[in-house]
């Protein structure tokens, strides 16, 4: 498959020199952290899987079905047991992603009318590793807008390279009429959203080996962020996939599909979309392997939020938050618990498991920490690199991790994790009618179903979730504009009431 030349930055020259600049101080050893060779900078490639549970691989429990290559990862590299996505739906999940930032100081905090503002405003860890002398790629489901623009805005926003959607709404769709490349539109006139000849797996499956093969012959080190969209709604997936599991499961009566696509058999789909999400990943390491990359590559497997229960699919039928309460759009674990796994043979213990906790916004200070640049200015992440190459004992913790979420009546949530042994989670819901209402308090240790809340029996515990609420919330800037907009129109009604 084609891929075009890169997009060129106007600014193209100021990243030659600088990245020059870094390559000498790296020779030099002055931006490199213990352990990173001087001389090859890591490659990363991080796959975003979209509303997979924390259930829903064999290696985290999953028996309904089989994911031989994800568990392949995993035996030859880190399952990460205690790791979060950014929040509990898709848009925030990814901006905390690329931004380095949680929920409660990233611009983009929920499924709404919003998209990552341009530079200096919402800065990426695409651009950031770009400017550094990366080359960078986004081929999937662009976490950067959920509204839709064109596919300009993620190359503005650090990524060399686009292919996939830029619209959440149109992602919910695996065949589409047309995709990005960069900032044209490529049109597929056999599909029609719902159906149609060219399935969006096997177009981001070709386009992902495509780069990674040109890659291979470059001199620059790469981050590819691949945003698949299996096992969101609608059920979907190549017909020879859902062929090998018709008939081995029953199947629920029909229920209401809303606006997705009606699939007749949804567990025979999930099951066929999970094993078709599990082959892709395959594939990648696989081709990381045939191209010499795969010991010089840093390659991470997460899910965007927690189980779903849409588009006639419930997450019960295979259990796929397993031990954990809720799913996707809860702060409960089941919603914001993501199944991960991180390879880099050679570098990250094969077979091993951390419970370091950690969360989407670590990944930027990650990154940077490995590549040896520094970091982004304004993060609240901590480097895991030392948790990934069995320096625990260097480990930083977080004070807490945070989050929130602005449907359902408003919530939020805190996990205590730098007090005592981490156990602590606390829960607030109803927070648009009540900012100060009561909170939930879950000891993870000892109740990781998070089934008996314990706040009446630790007020001081309470106290210091509350403290750690008020110190992560930021009003959002579009929280602030709405509520202007919304203080002025009452105003007017008020006057024309008079």
């Amino acid at each position: 498959m084609h891929l075009e030349k890169p997009v060129e930055s106007s600014a193209g020259w100021r990243r030659a020199l600088l990245k020059y600049c870094l390559m000498a101080a790296a020779a030099a050893g002055a931006l490199q952290p213990e352990g990173v060779l001087a001389d090859s900078r890591p490659n990363f490639v991080f796959i975003l899987a979209d509303d997979v549970g924390y259930g829903d691989l064999g290696c985290f429990g999953q028996t309904n079905f089989a994911t031989p290559r994800l568990d392949q990862m995993a035996s030859e590299g880190m399952r990460l047991t205690q790791h979060y996505c950014g929040s509990t739906v898709c848009a925030p999940s990814r901006a905390c992603l690329l931004a380095g930032r949680h929920t409660g100081r990233v611009f983009q905090r929920t499924n709404g009318p919003h998209h990552f503002r341009d530079d200096p405003l919402d800065p990426t860890i695409a651009g950031h590793l770009r400017a550094a002398g990366y080359h960078t790629a986004l081929i999937g489901k662009s976490g950067l807008s959920c509204i839709g623009t064109d596919g300009g805005l993620v190359n503005r926003k650090g990524f060399d390279y686009f292919f996939g959607y830029t619209s959440h709404g149109n992602a919910h769709r695996y065949y589409p009429p047309y995709l990005w490349r960069n900032d044209e539109k490529v049109f597929f006139p056999g599909n029609h959203g719902k159906q149609g000849d060219a399935y969006s797996g096997d177009l981001f499956r070709a386009e992902a080996m495509a780069y990674l093969e040109q890659r291979s012959a470059g001199e620059e080190p790469f981050f590819l962020h691949l945003s698949l969209q299996q096992s969101h709604a609608d059920l979907a997936v190549p017909e020879a996939y859902r062929q090998r599991f018709l008939g081995k499961f029953d199947e629920p009566e029909r229920v209401a599909s809303g606006q997705y696509r009606h699939e007749a058999n949804p567990k025979a789909t999930y099951a066929a979309m999970m094993t078709y999400l599990d082959e892709s990943v395959g594939q990648v390491l696989d081709k990381l392997r045939e191209l010499g990359l795969a010991e010089n590559t840093l390659v991470v497997f997460a899910s965007d939020n927690g189980a779903m229960s849409e588009g006639g699919w419930s997450r019960e039928h295979f259990n796929s938050s397993g031990p954990l309460r809720g799913g996707k759009r809860d702060l409960y674990e089941g919603g914001i618990r993501s199944p991960t796994i991180a390879w880099w043979p050679g570098r990250v213990p094969a077979g091993s498991e951390s419970e370091h906790v950690s969360a989407f916004w670590d990944f930027a200070p990650t990154a940077c920490e490995l590549a040896g640049v520094s970091p982004m200015a304004e993060t609240d992440g901590i480097s895991y690199a030392p948790t990934l190459l069995g320096r625990s004992d260097e480990q930083r913790q977080h004070e807490y991790l945070y989050w929130e979420f602005y449907e359902q009546g408003g919530r939020q949530a805190v996990r205590l994790v730098g007090r005592e042994d981490g156990a602590w989670k606390g829960v607030r819901l109803g927070v648009a009618k009540d900012p100060r209402g009561p909170v939930e308090l879950y000891n993870l240790r000892q109740d990781p179903a998070e089934k008996r809340n314990v706040a009446d029996q630790f007020p001081g515990v309470v106290a210091a979730v509350i403290a750690a609420m008020d110190d992560a919330h930021v009003e959002s800037p579009v929280v602030k504009f709405a509520k202007k907009k919304a203080k002025a129109k009452k105003k007017v009604v008020a006057s024309r009431v008079k």
